[in-house]
C-alpha cells in the first residue's frame, strides 16, 4: 500500500472512550478482551492491553468458526498464560457463553465465597473490551439470550458504555469498538482493514482488494481458485490473479475495461462473510 494510502485512524471519540474506561477499569473484577480468530495478534490494541494490564483477562477468540481449529489453537496457547486465559468462541451459537460463564465463576470463586459467606449473591462485573466489528455485542447479546445491544456488520454501531445484567450472575459493560493513535505495522493495519474493523472511508477498498490478493494468493490459492472457478499458477501476480477473478465473474464496464473496484468490494465481502473459505491472516 503506498505512503499516500497508509491506514491511519484514531477519530475523536476513540480517545473519550478510552478516557471512560480508564475511569470504570476499577469497578470490573475481569476483563472480556474480544480479538478476531481471523486476526488474533493484529486485533490486540496496545492501548487497551496497557488498560487491562493489572486485570484478569479472558481472551475470546470470537467468530472462530471462520478459521480452521489447528491454526486458532497455535494462537490459543500463546494467549494462555499463568495469568490470563484464552478460548475460542462462536457467539453466533445460542448458548455457546456458558463456558464463558464457567471459567469466569472458576477465576473468581475466592471472591464469590467472600462475598457469600456474608450473605451477597455476587454479581461479577466484566469488561468486553476489542476492536471495532470485533463481536462484542454479539457475545453480549448471546449472554442475555436476546438482543440487549445494537450489532452490525461494520465498524463503530457501539458508540457508548452500557451495563447489561445477563442470567448468569454476570453484569457486563459494554465498550465501543476501539483503536489505537497509530499503526507501527502496515500489515497490522491492512489485517485490521481485511477483516472491517475500520471503516471504508479511510481507505481505497480497490486497492485494499489487491493487497489482500498479494498477500494470500499463494498461501489460500485453493480458496480462490474454489471460490472463483480460476486457475493460480505460482508466477502469476497480484494484479494477473485480481483480472482473472474479474474475468470470471464478468465484472465489466461499459467499455469492456475490467471493474476493479466492484470486484474489489466482492473479495472482501467474501472473505468477510466466510465465503472464500477458512483463513487466518496472522
Amino acid at each position: 500500500m503506498s505512503e499516500s494510502n497508509r491506514i491511519h485512524w484514531f477519530p475523536g471519540h476513540m480517545t473519550k472512550a478510552l478516557r471512560e474506561m480508564e475511569k470504570e477499569i476499577k469497578n470490573v473484577d475481569i476483563i472480556f478482551y474480544c480479538l478476531d480468530s481471523r486476526a488474533p495478534i493484529s486485533s490486540l490494541n496496545p492501548k487497551l492491553s496497557q488498560l487491562a494490564k493489572d486485570k484478569k483477562i479472558i481472551y475470546i477468540l470470537t467468530k472462530s468458526d471462520l478459521v480452521e481449529k489447528a491454526d486458532l489453537d497455535k494462537f490459543i496457547k500463546k494467549l494462555s498464560t499463568k495469568d490470563t486465559y484464552a478460548l475460542p468462541l462462536d457467539a453466533t451459537k445460542t448458548g455457546s457463553t456458558k463456558v464463558l460463564s464457567k471459567l469466569s465463576k472458576e477465576i473468581m470463586v475466592d471472591k464469590i465465597k467472600s462475598k457469600k459467606s456474608l450473605g451477597i449473591n455476587y454479581s461479577i462485573k466484566a469488561m468486553v473490551l476489542g476492536v471495532p466489528n470485533v463481536g462484542k455485542s454479539t457475545l453480549i447479546n448471546n449472554f442475555c439470550g436476546k438482543a440487549k445491544t445494537e450489532t452490525g456488520n461494520k465498524p463503530g454501531v457501539t458508540r457508548g458504555k452500557q451495563w447489561v445484567v445477563t442470567d448468569f450472575d454476570i453484569t457486563l459493560l459494554d465498550t465501543p469498538g476501539t483503536l489505537w493513535p497509530s499503526f507501527e505495522s502496515e500489515r497490522t493495519s491492512q489485517n485490521l482493514a481485511y477483516i472491517g474493523s475500520i471503516k471504508e472511508e479511510v481507505y481505497d477498498t480497490t486497492e485494499l482488494a489487491f493487497c489482500f490478493i498479494k498477500d494470500l494468493r499463494l498461501k489460500y490459492k485453493k480458496n480462490f481458485e474454489d471460490r472463483y472457478g480460476i486457475k493460480i499458477m505460482d508466477s502469476d501476480e497480484p494484479l494477473e490473479v485480481f483480472d482473472k477473478i474479474c474475468e470470471a465473474r464478468h465484472y465489466l464496464l461499459k467499455n469492456a475495461e475490467l471493474d476493479y473496484d466492484r470486484c474489489g468490494k466482492v473479495i472482501l465481502n467474501d472473505f468477510r462473510h466466510g465465503s472464500l473459505g477458512k483463513i487466518i491472516l496472522d
